[in-house]
């Protein structure tokens, strides 16, 4: 990829390109097909109505300008990675100056709610997949155009367009991998996980690991929205009818893929209870030495890392009749009522695809950059454990983006509350189901 300068990045006009993030401890983000990042789209319920942007005016201005960036993911020790980011640009950009506001990402949506709300919106901040439908059909963005998207990976970059048109770019991704104590592994007997497993053979696996002690289980799966809709996917189902009219929450491919998922708490117990995990977090708890399997993001290898002192590693997630694999990825925006637009665009395009950015991102470990030149990314692959550093990338082949709809946090709790009421026992998993299609269907508006 070619360095990218303000005067390359004005020379281009935006292309049509043919997905999804957040960071955190738990779970908050690419070769996905690309029609099926461009339904996760089209299944917005507004046509967005921000204005364009075009960045060529303000390289003929040539004239001083400050800008107010806002993002949550850099909160928690990669600030200063920014910083040095920003200084990069400003060496290059000498006429734009960016004030940075970074903030914690539980306050970061109510924050950015009520200044949306009330006309004090930064120039341009970040947003994750799960808002960004909603801001940029409310009108709340600009539209990108006049920007060089040529670097960008192409199915990161069609996760933030609505109708054809671009309202985001990928500030950066990372996605979910099978990370498993491979000393456990060794007491057990049992052969480490590879690319072709399914959840019958992890299955077997957490048995065995399991009867290693009364203290030791065999795997954590959050019993989440976000892990059911991915397992879902495993197992052949959706959240979603394909023309995303109509929930189909209680098909029978998502009744195979949740009573897996709830199977493994309430009928063999490899893994723990709330009551058995004792305030204690599922990191934790792999930390520990005590859990043999754990699928979660990219974002734990640093922590795991500093944290083990046993032998780990990872591989591609089991697949019930297929594989799928998450994919998050945070949008960078512009606000459609700033007056800095063009500079606005200029900085998150540079700090979303640019080689200096990209470079400083993967020596920070801080996520990965949404780029498309192998080569910028190589030098991820050096960086261990875990050995197998690949497995991120073959994760890509496998992609299942989240079912993103206005009212996502609404079905997400819905969904999460019902399937926790069955791991609790409280509920049987098709009954959860059954309630959690009739309340979405009835609460929810679709198309």
């Amino acid at each position: 990829m070619k360095k990218r300068t303000v005067s390359a990045v004005l020379a281009a006009a935006l292309t049509a390109s043919a997905l999804t993030g957040c960071g955190g401890k738990a779970e908050a983000p690419a070769k996905e097909q690309t029609a099926q990042s461009q339904e996760t789209q089209e299944g917005t319920q507004q046509e967005a109505s921000g204005e364009s942007v075009d960045i060529s005016a303000e390289e003929e201005s040539g004239g001083e300008v400050t800008i107010t960036y806002a993002n949550f993911n850099a909160s928690g020790g990669n600030e200063e990675t920014l910083q040095k980011m920003y200084e990069a640009f400003h060496a290059e950009n000498p006429n734009i100056t960016v004030n940075i506001e970074t903030i914690g990402y539980d306050d970061y949506f109510t924050q950015m709610q009520t200044r949306v709300a009330g006309g004090t919106a930064p120039d341009c901040y970040e947003l994750n997949i799960e808002n960004f439908a909603a801001y940029a059909n409310k009108g709340a963005l600009a539209e990108l155009t006049g920007i060089d998207v040529s670097g960008y990976n192409a199915t990161a970059l069609s996760a933030f367009q609505v109708n054809g048109r671009q309202y985001g770019v990928p500030g950066n991704f990372s996605n979910v991998v099978l990370i498993y104590n491979k000393d456990l592994f060794d007491q057990a007997g049992v052969t480490y996980p590879d690319a072709a497993w399914t959840w019958d053979d992890a299955m077997a696996a957490c048995e065995k690991i399991s009867a290693l002690g009364d203290d030791i289980y065999g795997i954590y799966q959050p019993i989440t929205f976000n892990e059911f809709f991915k397992v879902a996917a495993q197992y052949g189902g959706s959240v979603l009818s394909e023309d995303k009219t109509a929930f189909t929450i209680n098909s029978p491919e998502n009744l195979a893929a949740a009573q897996m998922m709830i199977d493994k708490i309430v009928k063999t117990n490899v893994q723990p209870t709330e009551s058995q995990m004792g305030g204690m977090g599922d990191w934790d708890l792999f930390e520990s030495g005590r859990l043999g399997m754990i699928p979660t993001g990219i974002w734990a290898f640093g922590a795991f890392t500093d944290a083990c002192d046993f032998n780990w590693d990872i591989c591609v997630e089991p697949g019930g009749t297929q594989k799928a694999t998450h994919f998050f990825s945070n949008a960078l925006v512009v606000n459609k009522d700033s007056s800095k637009k063009e500079a606005a665009a200029a900085w998150i395009n540079w700090l979303a695809s640019s080689d200096e950015a990209a470079k400083m991102r993967i020596e920070a470990g801080w996520d990965l950059p949404a780029v498309s030149d192998e080569s910028v990314l190589s030098g991820y692959l050096e960086i261990t454990p875990p050995d197998n550093k690949q497995a991120v990338f073959d994760s890509l082949d496998y992609l299942a983006v989240a079912p993103i709809i206005e009212e996502y946090s609404m079905m997400a709790d819905m969904i999460t509350d019902k399937l926790s009421l069955a791991a609790s026992g409280e509920l049987t998993v098709e009954e959860a189901l059954n309630q959690a299609q009739e309340e979405c269907s009835a609460q929810i508006k679709l198309q």
